[in-house]
């Protein structure tokens, strides 16, 4: 008998990733987290890895925080899941923290190395270098009042909003697949700070995701 193949996925990327839930401050169940229901909803030939890490950034190291910088990590992560078929990047949340005095270009530079660095590593790949770049939904103005505006500071708002067109070019100049999540209906922030997927989001996101993926492998 055949040995069966699967289409592996990995999915890279931050506390959204994770599945970081706001309300309890733990984290989504198996049942509720978008990875694992992208898994469940695109079926049996599929393979999801998630990568999600809390506080991840696409090339900033943070001065408080070890092990956060996604740039020096992405080899050992794409080469430990290999053969990928796809890789989803969605970062870019932690990058517009005060404390990385970052504009908006700066973010999209980082996310830019970061892809590239993807695309040049081939042997991770099943096929050849299949990237699909994700801008994340923006910050909501509602964090300020919030726990987490200490931990983001000033401007998060306004800079998470801007990613969207200087992300779609990235994914173009780079010859990548691309998707703004913060276009997609029912894809929303948890009113607890304003900056995490709600339960329902994580559903619809997976959905959606689920709908193009197969077009893309």
């Amino acid at each position: 008998m055949a040995e069966k193949i699967y289409k592996k996925i990995v999915c890279f990327g931050d506390s959204n990733t994770h599945g970081y839930n706001s309300k309890t401050m733990g984290r989504f169940s198996e049942e509720e987290r978008w990875t694992c229901l992208l898994n469940k909803y695109l079926g049996e030939e599929y393979i999801v890895a998630e990568e999600g890490l809390e506080g991840r950034t696409a090339c900033f190291e943070d001065p408080l925080f070890e092990g956060l910088c996604g740039f020096n990590y992405i080899y050992p992560c794409i080469m430990t899941h290999k053969p990928i078929d796809l890789l989803i990047i969605m970062l870019g949340t932690n990058d517009v923290k005060e404390r990385f005095s970052s504009t908006p270009e700066n973010v999209a530079k980082g996310i830019e190395r970061l892809c590239q660095k993807a695309k040049d590593t081939p042997i991770a790949f099943r096929n050849k270098p299949n990237i699909l770049l994700i801008t994340p939904p923006p910050i909501e103005p509602g964090y300020e009042t919030t726990e987490v505006y200490g931990e983001m500071g000033r401007s998060c708002v306004e800079k998470s909003r801007a990613l969207a067109p200087l992300y779609e070019a990235v994914a173009k100049r780079l010859e990548i697949h691309y998707l703004d999540a913060g276009r997609i209906p029912g894809v929303d922030m948890y009113p607890y700070d304003y900056m995490h997927l709600s339960l329902d989001a994580h559903d619809n996101f997976a959905k959606e995701l689920a709908r193009i993926i197969p077009g893309l492998i």
